[in-house]
């Protein structure tokens, strides 16, 4: 177990120092699979033949992430008519998106990246975020296309930044 935990932590650093994982339109999307608020397994491929805005975003219940989630929340009718799915990944718990879906009335799902396997696979990781806590979530709007494929990619290294969201609106026309 100790090796495990050892190589898991190399991996992280290498990917985390290196940021080797930057993504850029036309790359396919890292595909992955996590628990939702609704406590069910949720894979990028459930959505094959939809675009998807994918939300990263740091921490459940803060003003920047509350602001981010109703914007997508407020122009959810939008995404739904043009056959696009909006999901919200974060590094908290399935049980706290739970509860901030139900808070905010999310239409969507919130994805529990609790390994922080899909944050850094994304490019989208704090090594450190304020008050010294390692693996935050950066703030990173992602749009992928029907076959999987990156269209959109916004990482923000500032997290009081909010994603380009008219940029988003206009890509997934």
């Amino acid at each position: 177990m100790l090796m495990k935990n050892i190589v898991l932590k190399d991996i992280y650093s290498f990917f985390a120092e290196n940021q080797l994982m930057s993504l850029q339109p036309g790359q396919p999307a890292p595909k992955f699979t996590l628990v939702s608020s609704e406590k069910k397994e949720v894979s990028l491929s459930d959505f094959k033949g939809k675009k998807v805005v994918i939300h990263f975003f740091p921490m459940a219940f803060t003003g920047v992430c509350t602001t981010q989630l109703c914007n997508a929340r407020d122009d959810f009718g939008y995404y739904d008519g043009l056959n696009a799915q909006i999901l919200g990944i974060s590094v908290d718990s399935p049980f706290t998106l739970a509860k901030f879906k139900e808070t905010l009335n999310l239409p969507f799902s919130l994805l529990s990246d609790f390994n922080k396997e899909v944050s850094t696979a994304y490019g989208a990781i704090y090594e450190q975020f304020v008050f010294n806590l390692k693996g935050v979530s950066k703030r990173a709007a992602f749009v992928i296309d029907e076959e999987q494929n990156i269209i959109y990619a916004e990482v923000l290294e500032v997290a009081t930044d909010l994603p380009d969201f008219n940029a988003i609106a206009e890509i997934v026309k």
